[in-house]
């Protein structure tokens, strides 16, 4: 049985009132077979006569956020807890990409019909909290104890190319093998070039997850390459021995991450591009954001790294006047840089800025930068001396 928050309890009752029938869905019910703590809550509702109606029930408890309706959807903030009550629907496919779906809502499906319109076993799994039993019309709770990642029905599967990112995620996140099926599925949709359809914020979103949220982001990357993936993301695609090594340092990384997820994402996409030109690093981004300051944030990583591998940067003195010691710590840790060079990590702050020669009369030249980097290398050597 799934223990979930008593306070609902007085909520589904009121339901019950109106013969509207409560079933946990989703996440919320995944997590529990997973042993994860979850406090985002989806909850499915049957037989209601409207979404009207829904709203007015709820409105008893909290202010309703209708912000979902053209997907049957309400938002509820009760407490700590983030509930979005939802109508059963179906959705069928009417253009491209991920949002190209008419939905249509019916409270009167019953829950294997609901329920078949997911994507894939371990996320079609209910849970009834009046008769206390569970409701899995595509054993994905069998899935689940086998660690195995199972599509639904691969007619609707791969009407969404949003899937293969999911899947991409979900396998590292809950480090499961995917199925011969949903392999061979994902390989024909991007024959077809379907990830083209998705929109640049979806395709950052689900790397995201792919990285905040797994310890072993390897095996997302892994299955990547093996549904042939890369040939999308092809800025990614190395040798055999730079794969190999990638892999290491993000997972290395993973298991000592530090408190801010900001610094998080940073340090993992330094590690993903290390061993990419700047060309290929700035396309890749691209596909994922438009934040010229990350790309920026990963080359400042990738041109220390040389400096203490002594090849040559001319970007060392800017910088080093902004580094952030922790941040840049971690990165070279994941990376495996040997101590004797990390002793020489430039953490010394710069002992002249442009205003310093400005007051020694020099006049103002494009050469500065050239002369900050000369005189901050000076100080450098002077101090490991």
């Amino acid at each position: 049985m799934i223990v979930y928050p008593d306070k609902l309890n007085i909520i589904f009752d009121k339901f019950k009132k109106f013969n509207i029938k409560a079933i946990f869905v989703g996440g919320f019910v995944r997590d529990f077979f997973l042993k994860i703590n979850s406090k985002d809550i989806d909850i499915e509702l049957y037989n209601a006569e409207s979404f009207e109606q829904i709203v007015d029930i709820l409105k008893e408890f909290a202010n309703p956020n209708i912000i979902g309706k053209s997907f049957g959807v309400v938002k509820l903030k009760l407490d700590d807890l983030d509930i979005d009550f939802s109508l059963p629907r179906l959705d069928n496919k009417i253009s491209k990409g991920h949002r190209g779906f008419e939905v249509m809502i019916n409270s009167t499906l019953d829950f294997e019909t609901a329920a078949s319109r997911r994507d894939f076993t371990m996320n079609a799994i209910g849970f009834d909290p009046h008769t206390k039993k569970m409701l899995d019309p595509f054993n994905g709770v069998e899935d689940l104890k086998n660690k195995v990642l199972k599509i639904i029905n691969p007619k609707t599967f791969v009407q969404d190319p949003l899937r293969v990112l999911r899947a991409m995620s979900f396998c590292a996140r809950f480090e499961l093998r995917c199925d011969k099926n949903l392999i061979f599925l994902c390989k024909n949709m991007l024959e077809q070039n379907m990830l083209s359809e998705l929109s640049q914020s979806r395709v950052y979103e689900e790397f995201k997850k792919l990285f905040l949220k797994s310890k072993k982001p390897s095996i997302g990357l892994i299955f990547l390459k093996q549904i042939d993936a890369l040939d999308f993301f092809k800025e990614l695609k190395m040798d055999n021995e730079s794969w190999a090594n990638t892999l290491y340092s993000i997972d290395r990384f993973c298991t000592n991450k530090l408190e801010d997820d900001k610094t998080n994402l940073l340090i993992i996409l330094a590690l993903l591009c290390y061993e990419l030109s700047d060309t290929d690093i700035k396309t890749f981004i691209y596909k994922l954001t438009n934040k010229r300051k990350l790309i920026r944030g990963i080359k400042s990583f990738h041109h220390v790294a040389k400096y203490l591998q002594n090849k040559s940067t001319k970007l060392l003195y800017k910088i080093t006047k902004d580094i952030d010691i922790e941040k840049l710590t971690a990165f070279l840790n994941a990376i495996d840089m040997p101590k004797e060079r990390m002793k020489l990590v430039p953490f010394i702050k710069p002992t002249m800025s442009g205003k310093d020669i400005l007051k020694d009369e020099i006049k103002q030249s494009k050469d500065y930068s050239n002369i900050l980097q000369t005189i901050y290398e000076q100080q450098l050597k002077a101090k490991i001396r």
